[in-house]
């Protein structure tokens, strides 16, 4: 057990590295560039927003996990914009060779299945991967045509994919997305789908995530991480650990309720673990982020926006089992950042191991036991060392 948990985390750091990858599109108030894994993230929004308008067949839940690791490859080999001049059969090449770095420090049955997953999303002939495909082509689109301060040549570079590059198959594919993206671009006879922009509407809203910051730091301690990219490190982290929940899940509920979790920090904001602990301060935060639930699930066209909502409120409530792995897997994260960065929020917040282990400890013990017993062994000689006991 120990050593399948020791190969899980050490993908699941490596994984982390991903937030320095910097694309060329930019978050949608255009002040920095989207990097890879807050793409990642919101990607997997798309597909679990849109699913209602994709091919009944398409299975969302493999969807999901598709986009979740595509970029992955790109810790070794870098983004390269569609734009630029790139030998795409070398490309092709190294990417393949970083994905079979990377799967392969998990356990050889997980590492095998990602693998498998990932070659599947780059070859786009299942339903689902064509899908994800489509997403992946028509998510930048969005962000670029929608940004607030986009540069002139990033309108040109959407023109010319539209026209002639990898997003003209969104015309067959996904002409919901084509022919409003043209619709925006001023062409004529493109009309928009209200079931589309609606959702749309959603979606760029959920981009503000990528602004808000957390307490904890990167791995390198470079910079605080926003909500956006944590939200796609805990999916892996859900995933690759679901074997280890206390009790049995439904580990697609778990994975949409990470994705969905943290959308209230948009209205919100974030409230650090170890930051107030005062009952009326939290109170007021419960009544802040519950109002946020309702305005931004509320911007979806039923059913989806209840149905939203509800697994938000049910992860908030964390009594069913798949809420309670859920919570768990939520603080999980966090303690091997601070463990990378030399100790980051238990010394910005003076934290010992006893407030820990009240604070953290048993919340993630109460949904994946053997994962606390195996975090504990590592974060417990760090306290001890710094002589917070």
């Amino acid at each position: 057990m120990t050593a399948r948990l020791d190969a899980q985390f050490a993908f699941l750091r490596e994984a982390e590295k991903l937030r320095r990858i910097e694309r060329q599109n930019l978050i949608l108030d255009g002040t920095r560039p989207e990097n890879s894994a807050e793409h990642s993230w919101h990607l997997a929004l798309y597909a679990l927003t849109l699913a209602p308008l994709a091919d009944p067949a398409v299975n969302v839940d493999r969807v999901i996990q598709m986009l979740l690791l595509h970029d992955l490859v790109e810790i070794d080999v870098g983004d390269h914009p569609i734009a630029g001049d790139v030998d795409w059969k070398a490309v092709t090449a190294a990417e393949d060779t970083a994905a079979r770095r990377l799967f392969a420090l998990l356990p050889s049955d997980q590492g095998t299945a990602l693998l498998d997953l990932w070659r599947e999303f780059e070859a786009g002939e299942t339903l689902d991967a064509r899908f994800a495909k489509h997403l992946d082509h028509c998510q930048p689109i969005f962000q670029t045509l929608h940004c607030r301060q986009v540069p002139e040549f990033h309108l040109d570079i959407v023109r010319d994919n539209l026209e002639t590059g990898r997003a003209t198959g969104l015309k067959t594919g996904f002409p919901k997305a084509y022919h409003h993206a043209q619709s925006l671009l001023g062409q004529a006879g493109s009309e928009s789908c209200p079931s589309f922009t609606q959702r749309l509407g959603f979606l760029n809203e959920a981009d503000a995530l990528k602004q808000v910051l957390r307490a904890s730091r990167l791995g390198d301690g470079s910079r605080r991480e926003n909500s956006a990219e944590h939200s796609w490190h805990i999916m892996l982290h859900g995933w690759i650990l679901a074997e280890h929940a206390s009790h049995d899940i439904d580990l697609s509920r778990v994975m949409r309720m990470l994705l969905l979790h943290d959308l209230v920090e948009i209205d919100a904001g974030d409230t650090p673990i170890h930051g107030t602990q005062d009952p009326a301060t939290l109170a007021a935060l419960a009544d802040r982020e519950a109002a946020a639930a309702r305005r931004l699930f509320h911007l979806l066209p039923q059913p989806q926006a209840g149905d939203f909502h509800a697994l938000w409120t049910e992860f908030e409530e964390a009594a069913s089992p798949d809420a309670i792995f859920a919570k768990s897997i939520d603080r999980v994260q966090p303690l091997f950042l601070n463990l990378l960065n030399g100790g980051g929020t238990w010394v910005e917040y003076d934290v010992n191991f006893g407030q820990l282990e009240q604070r953290v400890g048993v919340k993630i013990a109460r949904g994946a036991a053997d994962v606390w017993t195996h975090v504990r062994g590592h974060v417990l000689p760090w306290f001890e060392t710094a002589g917070r006991i």
